[in-house]
């Protein structure tokens, strides 16, 4: 935690360094613009750091996620329950996202302020109409689609790879163990990559500052407005969800978990809240067995905030360089979504991994994610606390349609020792 907040104080340095960097050559330099191309070449280093971890990230966590929910008859009911509440909750997250956004379209106030030049990631991409979309679906070589970073292919094969893991049982143990040996150590890597960031912010930022001055700063807290306010919306709209499986009780739900809420909050991390979040529930009436079994997968298949920052960001990104999409385009962008934000648990800075793979699928210019990184950490304060708010809905609900939703005084009571 303690170097998690030194990396955010390091992004925010680079923030506030790359600001007056780009005003000083914005104002003094006779060919800005090169300048601007120069620092370009830095956010070009750093996302292709980004794309680098995808496809191992991916498919270890995915695989791994999947063989271990294991095959017997009880833990599968009790798994297709979670998944149709996940896929439920993504796709109205997901959606959610995507009107806000066109709504309020933040990306136009940078229309034409934003570098192309740091685009080039050598990493290979198509427009995805629905008919790619679908004939990209099944890799003909999975070792082809990690090559060239076919984010679709790597989600389906190891959708039927972790599948089979499941099935085969103790067999596949060894193995399983391993992709999570893996899986770990990508996110160690992941650690790594996210040192880069602050240089990655102030060459972004100095880059744009230079090229366009200071009136572009305006949108960074017009933008993180607009955000807050759309979580807010997802907040009402979750709790309304609740609501009608829980009752009254949805709101002692929230107050049972408040604590993890804003220490999710505070670190920018849902899984710092994990142990809260499960002693919080346990004390709302879930039951241990089911909390211990749906929370876990609720933080690799249910991050309802960070998939509607997904197609927020995306789209602001688009609206930025001036692309247009389709309702049609945008429609196969929350399938991809659908799909890839189930590959990134426990990742930091998660969103951006799956937003950047979402990029290259649609030839969205992939510089404008460097400019998200420098407000990155207050963006995802709310999708972490979001997150939480989100699983710890989707475990009351489940257990509740288990029969194993109890009140706390009455557990209390047949608990107690006869007098």
């Amino acid at each position: 935690m303690k170097k998690q907040n030194r990396l955010t104080t390091y992004i925010l340095i680079g923030l506030a360094l790359g600001i007056i960097t780009g005003y000083v050559a914005n104002t003094t330099l006779a060919n800005p613009v090169g300048f601007a191309d120069t620092m370009a070449l830095v956010t070009t280093l750093f996302l292709r750091l980004i794309k680098m971890i995808i496809a191992p990230l991916v498919f270890s966590t995915l695989v791994v996620g999947i063989a271990r929910m294991g095959d017997a008859s009880e833990v599968g009911r009790i798994g297709v329950k979670t998944l149709g509440w996940f896929f439920i909750a993504s796709l109205l997250s997901l959606t959610l996202g995507l009107i806000m956004v066109n709504l309020f379209r933040p990306g136009d106030a940078l229309l034409g302020h934003l570098p192309t030049t740091a685009t080039a990631t050598g990493i290979v991409t198509s427009g995805l109409t629905l008919k790619e979309f679908i004939t990209h679906l099944v890799p003909t070589s999975i070792i082809d689609g990690m090559g060239k970073n076919e984010i679709l292919q790597i989600v389906i094969f190891s959708l039927f790879f972790g599948s089979a893991a499941a099935a085969v049982g103790e067999k596949a143990t060894p193995m399983v163990d391993a992709l999570d040996g893996v899986a770990h150590v990508m996110l160690k890597v992941t650690g790594y990559v996210m040192k880069f960031a602050p240089f990655a912010v102030f060459a972004a930022v100095a880059g744009v500052i230079a090229k366009s001055g200071l009136k572009v700063l305006s949108t960074y807290g017009v933008f993180m407005a607009e955000f807050y306010f759309s979580i807010g919306l997802l907040w009402a709209l979750l709790i309304g969800i609740g609501f009608l499986f829980l009752g009254a009780r949805i709101f002692k739900l929230i107050a049972e978990v408040r604590e993890p809420v804003l220490l999710a909050f505070s670190t920018a991390s849902s899984e710092a809240a994990y142990p809260k979040t499960l002693e919080g529930l346990e004390r709302f009436g879930v039951r241990n067995r089911i909390a211990s079994f749906v929370l876990p997968i609720g933080y690799s298949f249910n991050l309802d905030g960070s998939m509607m920052y997904c197609t927020f960001a995306t789209v602001f990104i688009a609206q930025a360089y001036g692309i247009e999409m389709s309702l049609g385009q945008q429609m196969t962008m929350m399938m991809v979504l659908m799909l890839t934000s189930k590959g990134m648990a426990g990742v930091p800075r998660a969103s951006l991994v799956v937003i950047a793979a979402t990029l290259s699928q649609f030839n969205i210019p992939e510089a404008g994610l460097v400019l998200l990184l420098g407000i990155d950490h207050f963006l995802d304060m709310a999708r972490s606390a979001t997150n939480v708010i989100g699983n710890s809905i989707a475990t009351a609900v489940v257990a509740k349609w288990e029969g194993e939703l109890v009140d706390p005084i009455e557990r209390e009571l047949a608990d107690a020792p006869l007098p």
